[in-house]
């Protein structure tokens, strides 16, 4: 289900970014409202009512989509508790405070491993 889902997102953003690039602008654009029979449904006027009709339940779609993937993933990873592995708190595990206020700190050692190290070069 979140696979088709994912799929649906894919065609209605793709057919969002061709209803915005349709639509006259002001500079011009792609826009499809150029000529034609001064009257009717597709004339300048009429397609640009229906561009901007079908621009905005595009959005909507896309919005609400977004809403439903987003809830559709917490369901597939299982994630439904506070991660706290990136807790920058600034009391550390090995500090002990005196009765004077001062922290008598142990020397940190480094890393066995620095993560990062690849990055450097």
């Amino acid at each position: 289900m979140f696979i088709f889902f994912t799929v649906l997102q894919a065609i209605v953003a793709a057919t969002l970014v061709i209803l915005v690039l349709m639509q006259r602008s002001e500079g011009g654009g792609l826009g499809i409202g150029g000529g034609g029979s001064p009257g009717g449904l597709m004339s300048a006027r009429g397609a640009a009512d229906f561009l901007t009709r079908a621009t905005k339940w595009s959005a909507v779609l896309f919005v609400g989509l977004s809403i439903v993937l987003a809830a559709l993933a917490v369901d597939v990873s299982g994630q439904r508790e506070f991660d706290e592995t990136l807790d920058r708190s600034t009391t550390t595990p090995g500090t002990e405070t005196t009765a004077a206020g001062d922290e008598s700190a142990p020397a940190q050692e480094a890393p066995a491993e620095d993560p990062l190290a690849d990055l450097d070069q």
